[in-house]
């Protein structure tokens, strides 16, 4: 029954700081927007096939959040850290180590590098990779994975 996720929410502190940053900054399109309720909705990707609302609310109201954007991988592996300096943005790996190159997941397999939007809500953009799954690896550098030939 289940064939995807359609929309995910979260709070912001400034409203219009957000819709900014999602709009100027990701690239996400603005499909919605509410002055009176201070909500505003954006697709991921093509239209009508997934959604992020953003909720402004009193600071103390925000819970820190985490999800991802499915991107192809030439984009996380060969772009996303530009992207980032191009815009402020500090990536991290999902490790924290200090490394600001993408990780690979090894039992999805997927590559994956980290940010914060402006209100350290945790985003990520993951690409599954080609091959098998190895779980027995754990989270390794995108080198280390090339190197074991898978």
């Amino acid at each position: 029954m289940i064939k995807g996720l359609f929309e995910t929410h979260i709070y912001v502190e400034d409203l219009e700081r957000s819709i900014d940053f999602y709009s100027n900054v990701l690239g996400l399109t603005q499909c919605h927007y509410e002055e009176g309720r201070r909500i505003a909705f954006f697709w991921i990707g093509k239209p009508k096939e997934a959604m992020l609302g953003i909720w402004e609310k009193p600071k103390d109201e925000i819970d820190i959040r985490h999800f991802a954007f499915r991107c192809d991988v030439d984009d996380v592996l060969n772009k996303s850290v530009r992207f980032f300096e191009a815009n402020n943005l500090q990536p991290y790996n999902f490790l924290k180590s200090g490394d600001r190159e993408p990780m690979v997941f090894a039992w999805m397999p997927a590559l994956a590098i980290y940010f914060n939007d402006p209100d350290g809500h945790a985003l990520e953009f993951i690409a599954i990779l080609e091959g098998e799954a190895r779980p027995e690896l754990g989270v390794i550098s995108y080198q280390d994975w090339l190197n074991r030939g898978i």
